[in-house]
């Protein structure tokens, strides 16, 4: 026998309306997907630079006196200091990397009669493999390899265009959305904290949110920080080995800058970012010198093992607190999430929920 359940329009609507609404959100997320990133690396750089504007507010405060207004000026201060000094590096760097490959490619012909006997030697180390023309063999295969290439740039160059276009406007806006969060993010939030307390006598749930943020923020940028000088000091070891190199072999001393700045940035990827950058210098040595490339190589790694065991545990001082395969597990589902962007951002996102987990008991009883 069939029973009827009867229930009030109020209770209907809320039973239909409550998932209506978190479909909405979803499909309003997914579309505005783009932007969400984009506001989210924004506030990401934003906390970033935090520590260099307490340090910039620190010597206004110190020379000219305390005043509200030194808050804004040492934010401005630090968002000109961070462009202006990546702005330097990708000037240095990039003429460097195309006369490197240019003076490569003018070299080649002698080079390689030098290394390997020119075609005769190909050839003769071909019938060796049993090929009776390798040279043939290679330029047919190159040829092909770069009818495929120009077919595939062809085909592509206004998606290409308009890629790198888009690009350039999606930085333009993390610039202008970054130094808006420096400026009026404090005020923004300390605003919000307000609003939510008014008229509530209970206290606690505000605090122990307040505390839970303030934890949050300070996990990223404390690891970006550290992350920085690290890098800063890889930067300095690598440029001094090309320099020291110089010295002795055919490779010229300007390199050593623009060198040290390429494995600075890239230190800045997590994990994976020293080897990109080791790896790098590398070949721009190899086309100034081989021999300078295997000792940088070889130096480098040696290098690498005593910073990654001694030099960044010292200065960084486990300040996430995050065991190996926590890390790894992060970087592995942020690269997988988003790419390189997710690399980085990884570490940080997974101390933030490390600090939710920590406060737990706290957020729990603050809302009994």
């Amino acid at each position: 026998m069939g029973k009827t359940i009867e229930t009030d329009w109020r209770t209907f609507i809320k039973f239909w309306l409550v998932p209506l609404i978190i479909a909405a959100v979803l499909f309003f997320a997914y579309k505005a997907l783009t932007g969400l990133i984009i506001i989210g690396i924004s506030v990401f750089l934003a906390l970033a630079l935090k520590p260099l504007v307490r340090k910039v507010n620190s010597f206004f405060t110190k020379h000219f006196g305390k005043d509200k207004k030194h808050q804004t000026v040492s934010a401005i201060f630090a968002y000109l200091i961070v462009v202006l000094v990546f702005g330097a590096i990708i000037a240095i760097v990039g003429p460097v990397v195309v006369n490197e490959t240019a003076k490569f490619v003018q070299n080649f012909p002698e080079t390689f009669e030098n290394t390997f006997g020119g075609w005769e030697g190909i050839n003769n180390f071909g019938k060796n493999l049993g090929i009776n023309d390798l040279h043939a063999e290679i330029t047919s295969a190159l040829n092909s390899l770069s009818n495929s290439m120009l077919g595939v740039l062809g085909n592509n160059l206004v998606a290409s265009v308009s890629g790198v276009a888009d690009i350039i406007m999606k930085i333009v806006l993390v610039l202008v959305l970054t130094l808006l969060f420096l400026l009026e993010g404090p005020g923004m939030l300390e605003a919000f904290w307000k609003n939510l307390a008014a008229g509530d006598d209970d206290k606690k749930p505000i605090k122990v949110a307040k505390n839970v943020v303030k934890r949050m923020a300070n996990v990223v940028s404390t690891y970006v920080s550290r992350q920085v000088v690290v890098a800063m000091i890889d930067g300095l070891a690598s440029g001094l080995i090309v320099f020291i190199l110089s010295l002795f072999l055919n490779v010229s001393s300007s390199l050593a800058i623009p060198m040290g700045m390429t494995t600075m940035i890239f230190y800045l990827i997590p994990m994976f970012g020293q080897f990109i950058g080791g790896t790098l210098v590398t070949l721009i040595l190899l086309f100034s010198n081989p021999i300078a490339a295997l000792i940088f190589a070889i130096i480098y790694i040696v290098y690498a093992q005593i910073e990654n065991n001694f030099i960044a545990p010292k200065i960084q001082g486990n300040a996430l607190n995050l065991q190996p395969i926590l890390i790894l597990s992060a970087i592995t589902i942020g690269m997988y999430m988003f790419g390189l962007l997710g690399a980085i951002i990884a570490i940080p996102i997974a101390g933030c929920i490390k600090v939710l987990i920590e406060e737990y008991p706290n957020i729990k009883s603050a809302r009994v």
